[in-house]
């Protein structure tokens, strides 16, 4: 395994954009007091690739993550630091974590707070992209544990069957998709709408 497949691309010790409930920014805070206790609201971001066959692509999260380690998330999720656009944000960790770009669609932004016990919270003001990915996917080992790649159909029923598996966001951000946004997905999922969980 390349030395690129293990670069540490996040840190507690950067500092996070906080906002208000409108993502307006008001300051900023480390990575590590933004999710202590039950988190302070900070800006966030989640991907969802596809394949051309209309497979989505989760990740599981690594076992040294202080958060829902080992946990299936969604293709990628993290955060702007300060200065960076959403857009720029995205393109830097996918390339950070998977070693691949893609054009994304901007679908909805939501906020959501939950806890991980006493290990602390994510309170994040997150915004939901979509996109397809004609590249294979090489997972950075100090974020990912595994790839793989799931329909829609399949994805909606390990979620009825074992939502424990999964990360809080996935399971909301999954829910809203094929709740409000139904034909955005279908145009990357290209299957059969999948149970809402």
């Amino acid at each position: 395994m390349s030395l690129a497949n293990q670069k540490i691309v996040s840190s507690e010790d950067e500092s996070l954009i906080l906002v208000d409930a409108h993502d307006n920014e008001v300051g900023l805070m480390s990575k590590a007091d933004c999710h202590d206790g039950h988190g302070v609201l900070h800006r966030a971001f989640s991907v969802f690739l596809f394949n051309k066959k209309g497979d989505l692509l989760l990740q599981q999260r690594a076992s040294g993550k202080r958060l829902w380690p080992l946990y299936w998330a969604n293709s990628c999720c993290s955060h702007p630091r300060e200065g960076e656009s959403i857009e720029f944000a995205t393109e830097r960790r996918l390339q950070d974590e998977l070693h691949v770009s893609a054009v994304l669609e901007s679908v909805f932004s939501f906020e959501y707070q939950a806890s991980f016990g006493d290990l602390g919270s994510e309170h994040e003001l997150c915004h939901v992209f979509l996109g397809v990915v004609d590249q294979d996917p090489v997972a950075n080992e100090t974020e990912i544990a595994a790839l793989r790649f799931v329909s829609a159909a399949e994805l909606g029923e390990e979620l009825e069957r074992e939502p424990e598996k999964f990360t809080p966001w996935l399971r909301l951000e999954w829910r809203q998709l094929n709740s409000e946004f139904p034909g955005t997905l279908a145009k990357y999922a290209k299957a059969q709408r999948s149970r809402v969980v």
